[in-house]
């Protein structure tokens, strides 16, 4: 399993995704599930995957193999002319890669070797877009009201970024409020794990701001875990009794 959250703020795109992948708690192994690519002051994306590592890997490097020769191949993360272009180019590699994949495994292949991508970054005078693609390669595109995408194991770290996120909040902000959505994650499921590969991009910047992989001995991280779980245990301490005494 893993988690990739891709967020959308005023001033740019954050990215975080854990680096674990297993199959059986006998099989536990790290792979990289953040990649980017930059042109100088002309574009950066991004790409976050989850789902079947053979998959994956296999798009993955579909698209590195098109940066080593972009005379050559048509190149969507350094020719497409619009961010849109780019996830369509990119949704389509996943689907035909998923079809491949099945059609060689036949019945076996339905179903274990889908994946979901998440794809951000800017193109020169045009804003940061951020899209979550399917694995049939269509996609969404985050918005107001929708201003992040998760993949992977939501489900824990999805109530801290309802309630903390800010569209207006700072880089610093952002980082401190995956890394909680993250610590909950983590500590609900064993299929989540450090380290932690974490990408912001400021907008008009067309490379990297921050990189930075978070692993077992960050320091930073350890305080954000064991400062929330007190605030929680705090919060909770210091909400009203329940009783059952019926003059309450």
């Amino acid at each position: 399993m893993t988690y990739c959250v891709g967020m959308v703020l005023d001033k740019g795109l954050v990215l975080m995704s854990d680096t674990r992948t297993n199959s059986g708690v006998d099989n536990i192994s790290t792979f990289r599930k953040l990649f980017h690519w930059s042109v100088p002051d002309e574009r950066i994306i991004a790409v976050m995957t989850a789902g079947n590592l053979a998959t994956t890997q296999a798009v993955i490097s579909q698209l590195e193999e098109r940066t080593k020769a972009p005379e050559e191949r048509d190149n969507c993360l350094l020719r497409g002319t619009t961010m849109f272009q780019v996830a369509t180019e990119i949704g389509r590699i996943l689907r035909a890669t998923i079809e491949e994949v099945q059609r060689v495994n036949g019945e076996a292949g339905k179903g274990r070797f889908t994946a979901t991508m998440i794809v951000a970054g800017q193109i020169k005078g045009m804003q940061p877009r951020l899209f979550m693609i399917y694995p049939e390669g269509n996609f969404i595109e985050a918005s107001w009201d929708t201003p992040f995408f998760q993949i992977g194991e939501t489900k824990y770290g999805r109530p801290i970024l309802i309630r903390g996120y800010e569209r207006d909040m700072n880089f610093e902000e952002a980082v401190k409020l995956m890394m909680v959505s993250f610590d909950s994650t983590l500590k609900a499921n064993l299929s989540v794990g450090l380290p932690l590969d974490l990408l912001v991009i400021g907008k008009d910047n067309f490379k990297p701001l921050h990189e930075n992989r978070v692993t077992e001995d960050d320091q930073y991280f350890d305080t954000i875990s064991s400062r929330w779980g007190s605030a929680l245990r705090s919060a909770f301490h210091s909400l009203p009794p329940y009783t059952f005494s019926d003059d309450a």
